[in-house]
């Protein structure tokens, strides 16, 4: 029996104090829901108001690679990651962003 890849997508999330908040999923949908009910991480907790401001598939089967991302987009200053959401890139463009090589 085949196993089906997961697809990874990295997020970004602005609460109504405009504060940001990067993360990876494989179910965009489910964990904003997640994020909206109190649940997962304590930097979203007691904000109900809270929209995805940058949306990127980082590709089946692509958990390090997001995660890898995830880390670099949380070392960014507030205005950097401003910049970032404004710029929204594709892929190859946010590996140029945060000065990273693409691991083919």
């Amino acid at each position: 029996m085949q196993t089906k890849a997961t697809i990874w997508f990295l997020y970004i999330i602005r609460t109504a104090k405009q504060s940001l908040y990067t993360g990876i999923t494989t179910d965009v949908v489910r964990r904003l829901h997640q994020h909206q009910m109190g649940k997962g991480a304590k930097h979203l907790k007691g904000h109900q108001d809270l929209t995805v401001v940058y949306l990127l598939s980082v590709g089946e089967g692509e958990r390090s690679t997001a995660l890898k991302l995830e880390y670099r987009i949380k070392q960014l200053s507030k205005i950097q990651k401003e910049k970032l959401v404004l710029l929204s890139p594709n892929l190859d463009e946010l590996f140029t962003f945060l000065n990273l090589k693409k691991i083919e």
